[in-house]
């Protein structure tokens, strides 16, 4: 049995361009749709789990009212004709006879647990409940599909019902973050966008009536082509202008410009208001702007503006604080409406880092027995010849990481690092040195002033090793690199710093990946998935594999490049780790404790899949080149090519 979650959706800016942008396949001239969309607090719980029919119960109180026990054959022309019936289970098994047709699939069986969605609010229920089906199907019977295609087939899926829904619906697939859609014909694309500060939305239900067939109706009647004046701003306000308005908003958010933000919603209702609305009668709106007017209600906002379709349907406010969040929620309800609160978080910046270095290095004896495998000596492009310690530490600086934690085999070993780090050169060495030396020795010290030692005393496996950091993470994200790897970027940004701006995006554990060959398969812990971008550069992790045969990682552990052909991913030695990480480590170190197995390795990647089968991961390509150290053979290639 699967647990998921789907909320609602709200548009912030950008309403009515996603179908305005379909048009670009009839006239080049119109630009591109663009949207930012987010996905809200509510939504829809539910357990899912194979059946041979499509079945869907619900013990949600929320919605027993409207709910009857639902099942059906799977049956093309059975779910068909329950689709086209405009029932409440219309929406479940127009997205089911879709799955049925292209992939072949047996039945599921939903039972929605909980639902703190508001249904027919302009916050897609409709299209949240077609993604849970869609997202059901592909996971038990694993298809393999993205995120985004998830959402397509459960916009697919809604087309065969009655419902005439926008290609934006769909959003609240990628879960309760901000995205940019982008809608250029038929083609979709999604980039999460960052937020600097905490933004505290409130929308709220007006209650009141709406026709949004009209609405479509009317507006559609200007595409493909303008004929008039009206017309013309129309698709301006649709096309140009709309993209200037999203382009602030993406930059307000990204600065954390709040206060910029809530006056750009207003700026954007009066851009809707004296070019949009005169096209329909249906968004006329008495209702929307006597709220968006209401006295009372601008001490508490920075501005606000319509949702969706508008035409009195729902609105939406940027509130100046949590406080005065609470008061307007407060004021709405009192008022007949019914409002909720949308609060974005900025992601936490990865700020520690962790470098585990308490392995002997078995493989590069003897030199190991006088020199550890993090103090090997690497010549560098300009001249000075650095432990490999110091250039991972150099990375971390660069990428903004305040905070390092070693991860020691003892603590007689926190002694080399100390003089290494936190002692000053006596002066007659400090005199031998050109002034750019000298200069480097105070960078040297600097970096020495953010390490933090803590001790696996116990040697029980890597992962072992990283919880020991348990208490230097506290609840924030870490970033991890390994201490016998060296990492060079082919851009002007690290290696870390590249994964860490997408965690910034994602938020959610992360790993960095490389292709390796089939060949070498068996050597690696081998990840799988589908691709979340058209650059191929996120991947969204299904499978993790420990050093699979290479005839079964031809079958199964491929991923398609561009080209069609299949590539392999590997661990690329950097990974982002979340609280959840921990919590499961520590659940796995308690589960050997309890059994008395204090010998028994704790493994990362066992954790790391944990994690993943419950909220997922991300694997990242990144721009650059790794050299593995820890063997003669690595060394020796890492020596002659670092960095290429």
């Amino acid at each position: 049995m699967i647990k998921l979650f789907v909320p609602g959706r709200l548009c912030l800016f950008g309403e009515h361009t996603d179908w305005a942008g379909h048009y670009r396949t009839m006239n080049a001239d119109i630009l591109p749709g663009a949207s930012i969309v987010t996905g809200i607090e509510q939504g829809i719980y539910a357990e899912v789990e194979k059946s041979p029919i499509f079945e869907l119960y619900s013990d949600a109180p929320e919605i027993n009212n409207v709910w009857n026990d639902f099942s059906c054959r799977m049956n093309e022309a059975e779910l068909k004709s329950v689709a086209k019936s405009g029932s409440f289970f219309c929406y479940c098994a127009g997205v089911a006879s879709y799955m049925l047709e292209w992939y072949k699939v047996g039945g599921v069986r939903i039972r929605i647990t909980k639902m703190t969605l508001p249904m027919k609010s302009g916050l897609s229920s409709s299209a949240a409940i077609c993604v849970m089906v869609a997202r059901a199907f592909n996971q038990l019977y694993k298809l393999n599909l993205n995120t985004l295609g998830e959402m397509n087939i459960a916009y697919l899926g809604e087309l065969r019902t009655s419902s005439r829904c926008g290609r934006l619906d769909q959003a609240c697939a990628f879960g309760v973050k901000p995205n940019l859609m982008t809608f250029d014909g038929d083609e979709i694309e999604v980039k999460a966008l960052n937020v600097k500060k905490t933004l505290c939305w409130v929308f709220a239900d007006l209650c009141a009536e709406k026709d949004t067939i009209r609405i479509l109706s009317d507006l559609n009647k200007s595409y493909p082509f303008a004929t008039t004046e009206a017309e013309q701003n129309l698709h301006r306000a649709l096309g140009e202008w709309n993209h200037e308005i999203v382009g602030r908003a993406i930059r307000y958010m990204a600065e954390g410009n709040v206060q910029a933000l809530g006056q750009l919603m207003t700026e954007a209702e009066e851009q809707f208001d004296q070019y949009i609305a005169p096209m329909s009668p249906a968004l006329h709106a008495p209702k929307l702007h006597e709220v968006l007017g209401d006295p009372k209600i601008q001490p508490l906002v920075y501005g606000g503006k319509g949702v969706g379709s508008h035409g009195d349907g729902s609105v939406q406010f940027l509130a100046r604080n949590a406080e005065a969040q609470q008061q307007l929620i407060d004021y709405l309800n009192a008022q007949g409406m019914r409002a909720y609160a949308l609060t974005l978080h900025p992601v936490h910046t990865v700020r520690k880092a962790i470098i585990p270095v308490a392995g002997f290095g078995t493989r590069l004896y003897p030199a190991t027995r006088t020199i550890k495998k993090d103090f090997f000596p690497m010549p560098c492009p300009d001249g000075m010849v650095r432990p490999v310690i110091l250039i991972l530490l150099e990375e971390l600086v660069k990428s903004g990481v305040e905070e390092i934690c070693l991860v020691l085999g003892s603590k007689e070993e926190r002694k080399l690092y100390k003089d290494f780090f936190e002692q000053p050169l006596s002066d007659e060495h400090l005199s031998k040195l050109n002034a750019e030396a000298q200069e480097y020795e105070n960078r040297i010290l600097d970096i020495g002033k953010r390490l933090r030692y803590v001790y696996q005393n116990e040697k029980r496996g890597f992962g072992h090793a990283v919880y020991q950091a348990a208490e230097f993470v506290g609840n924030e994200p870490v970033l991890l690199m390994l201490g016998d790897t060296l990492y060079h970027s082919t851009t002007n940004k690290p290696c870390a710093l590249q994964l860490i701006e997408q965690y910034e995006r994602y938020n959610q554990l992360l790993v960095s990946i490389h292709s390796i060959p089939l060949a070498d398969v068996s050597h690696y812990g081998i990840l799988s998935g589908v691709w979340e971008d058209k650059e191929r550069t996120i991947l969204n992790v299904s499978v993790m594999n420990e050093k699979p045969k290479a005839s079964y990682a031809e079958e199964f552990l491929g991923v398609r490049n561009g080209e069609g052909q299949k590539e392999y991913y590997s661990v690329f030695g950097q990974y982002i780790l979340t609280p959840d990480v921990f919590a499961q480590l520590a659940s796995d170190i308690a589960e050997a404790d309890a059994k008395g197995d204090t010998t028994r390795e704790i493994e990362l990647t066992a954790a790391l899949d944990s994690v993943r089968q419950k909220s997922g991961m991300m694997g990242v390509r990144l721009n650059g080149v790794m050299y593995d150290m820890g063997n003669p053979k690595a060394l020796r290639r890492c020596i002659q090519q670092f960095p290429e």
